[in-house]
């Protein structure tokens, strides 16, 4: 066998090989935002790396928020609060979903962000792992849902109402308060929908 043949022979091993494994490479969840229709089809981490099945808010209406420790509008976890317990009996759920997009503004471990929601604003709705909302090749599946919708936030602290079949019903900036009437109206009304 010449030297030629020999490095052919080797070369096409390797393409083999890579393609074989490549081939055996673990595929990714169906819960990529190009095969899903619902909000609550996607799987994520809560905050503390447990795995987190969305699908257990199916049937509820849900408010998901693009939250951060260090930022203007950080007093509005006391309102998100106040809302998700208000509501919480009514089939309702605040879902707080840290991002350091903005300023770097949520740049904590995921225990930072626990401890600092518990003990500044006795935080009880559910907190899930640190995303990216922006578009591009790291922004997270749950954003790239949302995004369908036609918006992504701009800043922290922006608001999705999410209806119980899944769906963007509404969509509000950042400065738009937990208390704001038109809020309250669009959740008021996702959970007066059948």
């Amino acid at each position: 066998m010449t030297w030629s043949a020999y490095v052919l022979a080797a070369l096409s091993c390797v393409t083999a090989v890579t393609v074989t494994a490549a081939a055996q490479l673990p595929r990714p969840q169906a819960s990529s935002s190009a095969t899903v229709s619902s909000f609550y089809d996607l799987k994520t981490q809560t905050l503390l790396g447990k795995p987190a099945d969305l699908g257990t808010y199916r049937g509820k209406v849900t408010l998901v928020v693009n939250v951060a420790s260090y930022c203007g509008y950080t007093p509005q976890y006391q309102g998100l609060e106040k809302l998700h317990r208000e509501l919480s009996p009514k089939g309702f759920a605040v879902l707080g979903f840290p991002s350091n997009d903005f300023g770097e503004q949520e740049p904590g471990s995921p225990q930072e962000i626990a401890d600092f929601c518990r003990r500044t604003y006795d935080v009880t709705f559910p907190m899930f792992a640190k995303v990216s909302t922006m578009a591009g090749a790291s922004q997270s599946p749950i954003y790239k849902f949302l995004g369908k919708s036609g918006n992504l936030p701009s800043w922290n602290f922006a608001k999705y109402v999410i209806g119980k079949d899944g769906k963007v019903v509404a969509f509000f900036p950042s400065d738009v308060t937990p208390e704001a009437p038109e809020l309250r109206a669009a959740i008021a009304k996702a959970l007066a929908a059948n």
